[in-house]
């Protein structure tokens, strides 16, 4: 099964620049790439717009030309790429997640256009990132573009979530031909006053760290040999405010979905919502494909 790589487009200016990405990854992969505007029905929220006419609407011609005219500026800009567009009825967050199970990857911009200005991550993003099926790329628009020559950045911290994502961040790096960064993020040791206190949760750190990527880094290299790798232990008051300050000069961040510390009944831990919300670059989540 030759699984597309999937991006929402409703028209927005995020959702444009997500689809450019988009665009980019399903040509690394040798995939297609679905366009999928999801509209919603008379029951969208949760009263149909009319109690005499319970129908479903059928897709909007407004936003068919839409979605083939971005269709073909994306072929326009990257030959040799597939394109299909597809309407669904139903809202934008939930066609997405439903798509996802037939998706190598679903791409989505920050916010679309319902979105509010003051939420960096708009309400479908973050329930695609949360809900999906396969792994999900999270696109915000930055004022200076990023670098694709940057590397991976992938956070490590030994829980199994972590380990797929390495995994993910390895094959991004070998497709993108750029190096990986593994990054632990250890805590930073302030607060504390008693110096035995201090240098006894450094050395405990440093040693947690040396392991924890050394182990990421061996199962790399033995998928992908000739792919450059680099371990890079840091110190910060939390892992996603570290994982943010490496994303400065990523052009890709890899999570999972949950760390060591995750709960769960939790789909997506805070360390991984933080990241989607503040990182200076795109953001990959890494959920298996189901």
């Amino acid at each position: 099964m030759n699984r597309p790589v999937v991006v929402g487009v409703d028209g927005s200016p995020s959702s444009l620049v997500a689809a450019e990405h988009a665009a980019r990854a399903a040509l690394l992969r040798s995939r297609p790439l679905l366009l999928v505007h999801g509209y919603l029905h008379p029951f969208g929220y949760g009263v149909p717009l009319n109690p005499y006419d319970v129908g479903m609407p059928g897709p909007s011609e407004e936003a068919q030309e839409m979605l083939e005219r971005t269709a073909a500026e994306l072929v326009d800009r990257w030959p040799g790429l597939a394109v299909e567009v597809r309407q669904v009825a139903g809202g934008p967050g939930a066609t997405m997640v439903e798509e996802s199970r037939r998706a190598d990857l679903v791409v989505v911009g920050s916010r679309g256009l319902g979105g509010f200005a003051g939420l960096l991550l708009g309400s479908v993003g973050a329930q695609v990132a949360a809900h999906a099926h396969c792994p999900v790329l999270v696109v915000r628009p930055d004022e200076q573009p990023i670098p694709v020559d940057a590397p991976v950045v992938v956070g490590v911290d030994g829980s199994e979530s972590s380990q797929l994502a390495v995994r993910f961040g390895a094959d991004e790096a070998a497709l993108r031909d750029v190096p990986l960064v593994l990054v632990h993020v250890g805590p930073s040791g302030e607060g504390r006053t008693v110096p035995e206190e201090v240098e006894e949760s450094q050395a405990a750190y440093q040693a947690e760290a040396v392991r924890l990527l050394a182990d990421a880094s061996a199962a790399v290299r033995g998928e992908h040999p000739g792919l450059v790798v680099r371990e890079h232990p840091v110190r910060a008051a939390g892992a996603a405010q570290g994982l943010i300050e490496a994303s400065g000069s990523a052009s890709l961040l890899v999570v999972g979905t949950r760390g060591r510390a995750g709960f769960a009944g939790l789909l997506l831990g805070s360390v991984s919502q933080a990241v989607i919300h503040h990182a200076h670059c795109p953001v990959l989540v890494a959920h298996p494909v189901s």
